[in-house]
């Protein structure tokens, strides 16, 4: 299980790019399959790592090292987990984004529109709000932003009136049923693309996905000692457009304020100026990689 639970994208450049050194401290936010955990552990000598995952499988997955300290939540409580273990500064931080392989081939967690199962796409299963909930009791209004905002669908108001007819007849309680309904709004040529937007709308709203990587970014900006390492994997435009606006300017409109003589007072430096993709050898074995756009900063 544990060589396929996740393949970790771009591994050898994200962990280069923390810069780590033994004894370092270092966070890996999204623990997974624990690739990434096993390369960072590899190169911090007597260094302490601290994994969050908020996904129960993971546990099976992890390594048996007295120097990670692994805790099962989402990385939105980073700051507060940190303090509970007496650590106020870390050397670098890093969080891959995108969701495992094991969770979107898992048919009973209702990631993928490829099985007809419930529709669930919780990464916590103990939340009590999962996609069925939100397609059925939301208003034509709110299932509107969700996709126009989190799928930036075009269409997203024919795509909701077919959802509001459809559950008016009877719930709308698998993924089957939603990839019915969404087929009625797009050629059949791009019906791929827009199920997967359909989809990753839900899942966003489902586990709040932006509020909690705001409230990380803002955390890591607290944590990394200066001269910290930020490093970070994306897979879609919404979310490289915070990770890149606070790099920016240390707020997620990516304002750059001036103190008072008019210098640019900027959070970070940035180690890669151009956005790193996955290469075509990668991207050819790993076509979730296809999409990711790696990130790395230092703190001023």
């Amino acid at each position: 299980m544990k060589e396929v639970y996740h393949i970790p994208v771009m591994p050898e450049q994200s962990v280069e790019g923390l810069g780590l050194f033994a004894g370092a401290i270092v966070v890996d936010a999204t623990y997974g399959g624990g690739g990434h955990s096993r390369l960072i552990l590899e190169k911090i000598g007597n260094g302490k790592l601290f994994a969050f995952d908020q996904d129960k499988d993971t546990v099976a997955n992890l390594i048996d090292d007295k120097r990670l300290v692994f805790i099962r939540h989402n990385f939105r409580y980073m700051k507060n987990f940190l303090r509970y273990y007496d650590t106020a500064e870390v050397d670098a931080i890093m969080a891959d984004l995108g969701v495992s392989s094991h969770d979107f081939d898992s048919p009973d967690r209702g990631f993928s529109f490829r099985f007809d199962e419930k529709l669930d796409m919780r990464m916590n299963l103990n939340s009590n709000t999962d996609a069925g909930y939100i397609i059925n009791n939301y208003s034509e209004e709110e299932l509107n932003v969700i996709f126009r905002e989190y799928g930036e669908i075009k269409n997203s108001g024919r795509l909701v009136t077919e959802i509001s007819k459809y559950r008016k007849e009877k719930p709308i309680k698998t993924t089957g049923q939603l990839k019915e309904i969404a087929l009625k709004c797009t050629p059949a040529a791009v019906s791929n693309k827009y199920l997967a937007k359909v989809f990753q709308a839900l899942r966003i709203e489902v586990n709040d996905e932006m509020g909690a990587l705001k409230e990380f970014l803002a955390s890591s900006l607290d944590l990394l000692r200066p001269g910290g390492r930020l490093v970070v994997i994306t897979y879609h435009s919404l979310e490289d457009r915070l990770c890149k606006n606070f790099i920016k300017s240390g707020n997620f409109e990516g304002i750059i304020e001036k103190d008072f003589f008019g210098n640019q007072k900027n959070p970070f430096r940035l180690i890669n100026r151009k956005v790193i993709v996955p290469d075509k050898a990668e991207a050819g074995i790993n076509k979730r990689a296809r999409s990711a756009k790696l990130r790395i900063a230092e703190k001023i």
